[in-house]
């Protein structure tokens, strides 16, 4: 592995330059010939451009993987899917460190958890690899008069559209393509403009596999043109996103023209729940960084930390000491651990919420302030930031702020925690840190969201569902449920006598 700032030569060097997109097999530039700057959110450097695509764009990108779909790629065996797949993974391999970087560039990341995402990342491309010759559909018995057989067919949806955001480019990507390969999908993916450098990457080595021309596109531009045009397209079978509650909402409703499959893996507002018979030595590192890992920017965060009332005070004291001693800077840098909020955009947005929750009477006990001292005076940077005193009606309490933010609530009963960790239209994770298994199944059981970890957090594998209920969306990602969202099941019948 590189040591402190060594980087690799980079196949798309970061200099400012333009950065085509990927339709039907070739790099391309948008019709309307505008563009898209991207920044580095540590330094503000232009890192390159990218074409703004818009609606002619998306329909080039369609009618590309339409062809795909319907010409060569349908004739892909399952162990040919399987191959593909495993040259995907080894390229992936070998290409990591530049994978990493590109992700920390454009996006903020600390380099030492971009090149740690390695393990989930490339583990994902074999997971589909293996689950790609395992797509079976069922013989089934049924009561029909005379001698009819019944079985059904698990088939390819078609074409997928796929948005995805900033915070995780590299995974976010694979989550969408990985599926779509095993299955026989073709797809058309719309990167966040904020992070569109690893997606291009990640279709250049798509193509270095010999991903057939058309059946990964890659369409770079703003959410309002290119994505709108995506979650609308007639042409698209299915659309799987990655995004914000609200933009979620936008797409059910433009996907009602063709009544298109949907996946929607959306906000959260994620409780963490700490019982006076917790491991505290273990819980506060993890219930600190299941909110401060990648500035809080993350869908899965446990912002509302609540802690039985007798160890209260002690336990949001210590998780404010860990906050205090995390090192914040480029994300280049090793040393970093909390590395800058992706655009200027984003950090109006948290400081507005710190303003709030002083306002509203929380009691901040660490951070809450932008970070501007030498060479973090030129990124988006926020210090790791605890509240106390907070109540369950303050907007830090309720709304998702995707930053580095805790709020800290006691709570004097077992049934209490639940109630109020639960008193949330999101439904995504939650995390719960005891050493009474009885508690531990207890709360697992009750507590409304699609992951619980227990004393652990941010835990997710290729093999085990993820994905959210109420506001937080529907449809998995990852096991044997992700392959299903890209499958159609049809019953065949047939008389023999």
């Amino acid at each position: 592995m590189p040591a402190a700032h060594d980087t690799v030569a980079l196949r798309q060097p970061v200099d400012g330059g333009m950065r085509p997109m990927l339709i039907g097999g070739a790099w391309v530039g948008g019709a309307s010939g505008n563009t898209l700057e991207t920044r580095n959110p540590a330094t503000g450097a232009v890192l390159a451009r990218v074409p703004r695509g818009d609606q002619r764009d998306i329909d080039r990108a369609v009618a590309a993987a339409r062809r795909a779909f319907e010409g060569p790629w349908s004739r892909f065996k399952p162990y040919e899917r399987q191959v593909l797949l495993l040259k995907v993974a080894d390229l992936f391999e070998k290409h990591w460190e530049e994978i990493a970087q590109s992700d920390t560039l454009d996006m903020g990341m600390p380099i030492t958890r971009t090149r740690a995402n390695r393990n989930r990342v490339i583990g994902m491309l074999r997971f589909y690899a293996g689950m790609a010759t395992a797509l079976n559909g069922e013989t089934i018995d049924n009561s029909l008069a005379g001698d009819v057989v019944s079985y059904t067919r698990r088939e390819p949806v078609g074409v997928v559209g796929a948005i995805i955001p900033w915070n995780a480019p590299a995974a976010a990507s694979v989550w969408k393509i990985g599926p779509a390969l095993a299955t026989g999908c073709t797809v058309v993916l719309k990167p966040s403009e904020e992070a569109p450098l690893t997606p291009l990457l990640i279709a250049d080595l798509m193509q270095e596999a010999g991903v057939p021309e058309g059946v990964v596109n890659v369409v770079t531009g703003t959410g309002s043109e290119a994505g709108a045009a995506l979650a609308e397209h007639a042409g698209v079978d299915k659309l799987v996103f990655t995004g914000s509650t609200a933009t979620g909402q936008s797409i059910v409703r433009a996907s009602a023209g063709n009544l298109k499959r949907l996946s929607l893996e959306l906000g959260g507002k994620s409780p963490v729940i700490v019982c006076a018979d917790a491991d505290l030595e273990r819980a506060v590192p993890v219930a600190a960084m299941a909110v401060f890992a990648n500035s809080g920017q993350i869908c899965i965060a446990g912002s509302r930390l609540f802690v039985e009332r007798s160890i209260h005070d002690d336990f949001v004291e210590r998780v404010a000491a860990y906050a205090r001693a995390l090192r914040i800077g480029d994300g280049a840098d090793p040393a970093t651990e909390i590395g800058p909020l992706i655009s200027a955009r984003q950090l109006t947005r948290v400081e507005g919420f710190l303003d709030a929750g002083t306002r509203e009477g929380a009691r901040l006990v660490t951070g809450g302030t932008r970070l501007t001292e030498g060479a973090l005076a030129a990124g988006h940077f926020v210090a790791p930031t605890v509240f106390a005193d907070v109540s369950d009606s303050m907007a830090i309490a309720r709304e998702e702020i995707f930053g580095p933010v805790i709020s800290a609530m006691p709570f004097d009963t077992l049934e209490e925690a639940m109630t109020r960790a639960n008193a949330t239209p999101y439904g995504l994770a939650a995390g719960v840190f005891t050493r009474d298994v009885g508690k531990a199944h207890r709360l697992s059981r009750a507590l409304r969201s699609g992951s619980v970890w227990v004393n652990t957090y941010h835990a997710i594998d290729p093999a085990v569902p993820f994905g959210g209920t109420g506001m937080s969306g529907y449809g998995r990602e990852g096991g044997t449920e992700h392959l299903a969202e890209y499958l159609d099941t049809k019953a065949v019948f047939i008389r023999l006598d």
